[in-house]
């Protein structure tokens, strides 16, 4: 193997996280597959897994409108999975003017069927649905926009997402193994009743059973396949961050320093600096970057992680008919807290199956970008502050999916802060009152502050030090209506 990193954990710590991805804070990725036809929820993305499982709201409504799955399997939405209005560009111009700095889509879910031409196997949009190479198509779009490139790989979860034991599905039959995975011969018994459950990927990685994933572990033949479809993307595509998700965890740890290996010295060939993102544990500490699906940090933190949340106001990880969406409000605060916390923050989007971006999303996206546009100073090439903020808002359900059970309701005590160069930025998350205390800068040396202002506002503020903190003054127009900044700028002569 050419280059410095060997397949070893030792060798693989060396690797850091990349400067730019320190710098760019925010990114856009893209659940879009055949799921997006049916577009039904919960948890959209798991359609292809629940619908050939009696019991669960996806089963019954496919048995109600497609009839029953022996009918009509899924892989009979393939022809239905267009994408007649696809245009790389207009995601790409949507993703920049959102004030992303990474973007990319699902290179293949754990349905199976991968969004570029690949070599290992003919179930792929290059070849039916939209005969397009999604992967390669958006690759060139993103980077024309000056952003780095991602693909987000799922495909690890294949080899149990589908029954191979119930012989009048076409998931058991062999003809359609190249998008079902090879028969191995499951059974009822060694299925966790939980699997049938609507809690999708979460459900299954806190309830599977140790013994029956001991029972079924990939073979060589699937983990042969999974290594050469990332080495493919790898050197078709060079993306600048491969994300993973839960699946990763029942990959044979030599094949996974292999990936690893293989990616970085090749991203060292090319002068490139690149990023991986695991769940879970599914990694030793240091050789990747962590993410915490719908979820946050308490506290600041001393390592780096990220947060994979969705556009829509549930989870439904891909197009939903009927989603409701989240707030610009409550996606910037997001940001802006996870960013004080030593975290970055990617965001999902769910296109239609015609490859049209819901308009509801369009306009959120527009949102953020209008902030990021007068605000951004204080997100991007920021580091964190010796304290995160302050105020009386706080998560309490830290880790992942913790934002499933709560939703954190911002005052305007709340402040987080971030630092870059000479200036402090302190982020008011609510309407800022007309005298504006700041205690954690409540012993400052005096002499210490040259100037206050806030972004978008083209004046210095009036501030003053008192026993309670800083007080400043706050204009009486204020530049926006989610996150007031005001930067804080150190006289550099004492």
């Amino acid at each position: 193997m050419n280059g410095p990193y060997l397949p070893n954990w030792r060798s693989l710590r060396m690797h850091q996280t990349p400067q730019w991805l320190r710098d760019a804070k925010f990114g856009i990725y893209t659940h879009w597959g055949i799921y997006s036809v049916p577009a039904r929820g919960p948890n959209v993305s798991w359609y292809p897994h629940n619908m050939y499982r009696e019991g669960t709201a996806q089963y019954n409504y496919h048995v109600k409108t497609y009839g029953h799955p022996s009918k009509f399997g899924y892989k009979d939405f393939i022809p239905m999975f267009t994408g007649t209005k696809f245009d790389p560009d207009q995601w790409a111009d949507l993703f920049k003017r959102a004030g992303a700095k990474f973007a990319g889509p699902v290179a293949e879910h754990h349905d199976g069927f991968p969004m570029w031409d690949t070599a290992y196997g003919d179930w792929n949009a290059a070849r039916m649905g939209p005969r397009r190479d999604v992967v390669g198509e958006l690759e060139k779009s993103i980077r024309a926009q000056s952003m780095k490139y991602m693909v987000a790989m799922h495909h690890a979860e294949n080899w149990w997402f589908y029954p191979h034991w119930i012989k009048d599905l076409d998931t058991a039959n062999a003809l359609y193994a190249g998008l079902y995975g090879e028969l191995h011969n499951l059974d009822l018994t060694h299925t966790p009743a939980e699997w049938t459950g609507e809690r999708g990927a979460a459900q299954v990685e806190l309830t599977r059973s140790k013994e029956w994933a001991a029972q079924d572990l990939p073979n060589k033949t699937f983990l042969d396949r999974w290594q050469a479809r990332l080495f493919e993307l790898i050197d078709k595509y060079s993306p600048d961050y491969i994300w993973f998700d839960f699946g990763l965890k029942f990959i044979h740890e030599q094949v996974k320093q292999n990936f690893l290996a293989h990616y970085y010295n090749k991203a060292r060939e090319l002068d490139r600096e690149v990023v991986v993102s695991y769940k879970w544990d599914n990694l030793p500490p240091g050789t990747a970057l962590v993410d915490i699906e719908l979820g946050r940090m308490a506290e600041q933190t001393y390592f780096e992680w990220i947060t994979d949340t969705t556009i829509d106001d549930g989870e439904a990880w891909g197009y939903m008919k009927d989603a409701r969406y989240k707030s610009v409000s409550e996606l910037v605060h997001y940001l802006i807290d996870n960013v004080s916390k030593n975290g970055y923050l990617l965001l999902n989007v769910g296109p239609q199956p015609d490859g049209q971006i819901p308009e509801p999303a369009q306009l959120v996206l527009e949102g953020i970008g209008q902030w990021l546009g007068i605000n951004g100073e204080a997100i991007y090439e920021t580091v964190p502050w010796h304290c995160a903020g302050e105020g009386p808002t706080r998560t309490r359900l830290e880790g992942a999916f913790g934002d499933t059970k709560e939703k954190l309701v911002f005052t305007n005590k709340d402040f987080r802060f971030t630092v870059k160069d000479d200036a402090l930025y302190a982020i008011c998350m609510a309407l800022p009152a007309k005298d504006v205390v700041i205690t954690s800068l409540k012993d400052t040396y005096p002499g210490h502050i040259r100037s206050v202002e806030m972004l978008g506002v083209n004046r210095p503020l009036q501030w003053k030090l008192t026993d309670e903190g800083l007080l400043i003054e706050r204009p009486d127009t204020l530049p926006c209506e989610h996150g007031f900044v005001f930067k804080i700028v150190r006289n550099t002569s004492i």
